[in-house]
């Protein structure tokens, strides 16, 4: 089943591969995924597109001995 997510317009996208490249669209294609990729997340522009956008990993402050 392909990853789907739908925008604040109410329009539902499904998300696609295309090797390093994502992107969304409207139908179910070729290259369909399943789940967004590891250290991805799904971000809605302001004019309601949909894109994958790299998740920042957290810096935890070392220990102090």
């Amino acid at each position: 089943m392909a990853y789907s997510h739908s925008n604040s317009k109410g329009t539902t996208y499904y998300l696609h591969s295309n090797g390093k490249m994502f992107y969304f669209s409207k139908e179910i294609k070729e290259g369909a995924l399943d789940a967004v990729p590891d250290g991805y997340q799904v971000v809605e522009m302001k004019t309601g597109m949909l894109v994958l956008k790299r998740t920042q990993p957290s810096t935890a402050a070392p220990a102090e001995s």
